[in-house]
Parts: structure tokens; sequence; C-alpha cells
């Protein structure tokens, strides 16, 4: 059998999902004995001083008779993780291009911003 043929028989379905500098590919593959399997793979780009770039790249093999658990475990991690902390990012504060803004981190919850007791009103006649 050519490799090209090798190649196509393996990889039977794609999908991708692009975060940032992450990217996320699940494929579903074929084994020896034609049974399908999953691969997850995390390449993350990583960019030089000189401008150049690499990719760092890590894959998770997940067959059949682990779909159950798996799936189980993984939506009740995802729900713990959201169920405590909410669907905010917070990582994104730090990045470097994070811009806080200021009036929405004030912002009560009812939606109105709090007067601070800190201010102190001058009246400039009076220097």
């Amino acid at each position: 059998m050519r490799e090209n043929d090798m190649l196509e028989k393996e990889e039977i379905f794609s999908k991708v999902l692009r975060a940032g500098r992450r990217t996320y590919f699940f494929d579903v593959r074929a084994t020896k004995a034609d049974d399908y399997y999953i691969t997850i793979t995390e390449s993350k780009k990583f960019t030089e001083e000189d401008g150049s770039f690499h990719f760092k790249k890590h894959k998770i093999y997940l067959y059949k008779e682990d779909f159950a658990a798996f799936t189980e475990i993984l939506e009740e991690m995802t729900s713990y993780v959201l169920n405590h902390k909410g669907e905010e990012v917070i990582s994104e504060r730090h990045q470097k291009d994070f811009k806080k803004e200021y009036a929405s981190e004030r912002m009560t919850a009812d939606g109105s911003i709090p007067e601070t007791s800190s201010f102190t009103d001058i009246d400039f006649d009076d220097i």
C-alpha cells in the first residue's frame, strides 16, 4: 500500500478549534484492524525575539473503551469550573495587552457605580 493511501485511510474525520495562540485538532483515526479512536492535539505557537516562531504539540490518544468515562469526567470538570468561577476568562487580565476597564470593575451587582468616600471637593478660590 502506498504511503498516501495509508494516510487517507488513517484520517477519517477532523475538526479544528482555534483559540488564540493555541489550536486544538480533533481527529478520528483508524487502527490497523480498522477500528476507530480519537486523537486530540494541542498546538501552541511560540514567537522568538527575532520574530521567528515554532510550535509545541501535545497529543492525547482516546480509545473507544474510555469514551464514556472520559466524557463523564470532562463534563464534571467543566461544570465544576463554570459553577465556581463563571465564564469570565480571568487570565486575560494577565496578558500584556490587557486594558483595564475601571467603570465596569467598580460596578455593583445592580449595575450602578458606587460613590467613593475618598472624594474631596476642593474649591480653588479658597487657595
